[in-house]
């Protein structure tokens, strides 16, 4: 596409505050994504209807205090994935269509429902969810038909995604349908993964949150990962926020393996110490400065053991990930949190978009962390909300929310 579009560029971690803003003006332009820049910055187009509508002043005092802007134009920009979608769901059901019209069947709007409605791609392997191709009727077309949609699709490899396993270790389950290797590939912000796709998650989704822990500086810092999976946080903390040792916690044999090659290919192994087992069993010390609690839809399990691990001199940062319920707003946004440490302030990048919800889960998760910082050291604790981000919405009315939660011996 040989056009230029106007972006609103900022730097990452204001980055989801202009995007929401400019979503509820509708000014932000769904037909192309949002582009990483050099120097952490990302640029967020927008409709060129509405460039001479947009204050940037304005925009730098009210949607994120003390944040920067300014109007840049992307050079040939990618189509959302929404756009992309839709041109490859026609393209798919022309294909499978051409494919049971051949067989003698029937094609019908019934069957074209059945069909997936949105996949995630990883390398050459296409990965389809649950709720497609449930009719009888597609076993007549097995295994043609799998070739058949992974051409449409842009792949060479095929899997379908079913329910996760309730174990401990929630698996996916995932059966391959076409190609024997189930090993992908999956590049994020420079960074990449490799995994089995049969046996481990991988959720796209916090791409957002990545990008917020890229945008930290750990210099020097001491980080430990409570649920590190495959390396989703464990490798930004390495590569980009420069964190000087990570101690990276899981107990899914599988992840752990892929975990291991992850650090080897992104040259970081030498930096990060991996302890297989019960997270809520490691013990450290205390020596951490910052400890990740990436784990939904609740993190509560890993809380005491991420205050036992916290720096006893001097403490430190919790990220604390929570799915978080609210009610459909019904109007304004609420006033900022307050922490449950007796001091108060508004979290950067929130201000009044900070639902009421998010808000009262944000004080009483810092009014019992305070506590079990208590249990754990033997004397008082100060903890202060830091920030509330919003990485997705997991379900109608649930948020997948972290909290940043800055935590002291007083």
């Amino acid at each position: 596409m040989d056009v230029d579009i106007p972006a609103v560029t900022t730097p990452v971690r204001f980055a989801q505050s202009y995007r929401r803003y400019l979503e509820e003006v509708g000014a932000l332009d769904r037909r192309f994504c949002l582009q990483e820049r050099t120097e952490g910055l990302v640029a967020l187009p927008i409709l060129p209807a509405c460039l001479a509508q947009l204050d940037l002043q304005a925009l730098q005092r009210t949607v994120a205090p003390g944040s920067t802007c300014c109007i840049a134009y992307i050079r040939d920009p990618v189509p959302s994935k929404r756009q992309r979608v839709k041109s490859a769901h026609d393209q798919l059901a022309e294909a499978v269509q051409g494919l049971l019209e051949q067989r003698g069947e029937q094609w019908s709007e019934e069957l074209r429902q059945d069909l997936p409605h949105s996949w995630q791609r990883h390398g050459d392997l296409v990965l389809l969810g649950e709720g497609c191709f449930l009719k009888h009727i597609w076993s007549r077309l097995e295994p043609e038909l799998w070739g058949t949609v992974a051409l449409a699709l842009g792949g060479k490899r095929l899997a379908r995604m079913g329910r996760v396993s309730a174990d401990s270790f929630r698996s996916p389950a995932v059966t391959l349908l076409l190609g024997e290797d189930s090993w992908v590939t999956h590049v994020d912000n420079g960074i990449r993964y490799e995994f089995d796709v049969t046996k481990c998650m991988f959720s796209p989704g916090n791409i957002t949150e990545k990008l917020r822990i890229a945008s930290l500086d750990c210099s020097g810092e001491t980080v430990v990962d409570l649920y590190a999976g495959i390396g989703y946080f464990t490798i930004p903390y390495l590569v980009c926020a420069g964190a000087a040792r990570v101690h990276a916690c899981e107990w899914n044999p599988h992840a752990v393996a892929a975990l291991r090659r992850n650090l080897q290919l992104n040259g970081v192994s030498q930096r990060c110490t991996v302890h297989q087992g019960d997270s809520r069993q490691l013990q450290l010390g205390g020596g951490a400065d910052r400890v990740n609690l990436g784990l939904i839809p609740s993190s509560e399990e890993g809380w005491p053991a991420a205050c036992r691990l916290l720096r006893q001199d001097r403490g430190g940062v919790l990220h604390v990930h929570q799915n978080v319920s609210s009610r459909p707003p019904r109007g304004a946004g609420a006033a900022a949190p307050r922490d449950g440490g007796g001091e108060s302030g508004q979290p950067p990048g929130t201000g009044s978009s900070l639902r009421r919800e998010w808000r009262e889960w944000a004080e009483d998760a810092s009014r019992r962390i305070a506590g079990l910082l208590l249990d754990a050291h033997g004397q008082p604790w100060r903890t202060r909300v830091l920030h509330v981000e919003h990485v997705k919405s997991y379900a109608p009315h649930v948020d997948h929310l972290v909290l940043d939660l800055e935590c002291r011996p007083v």
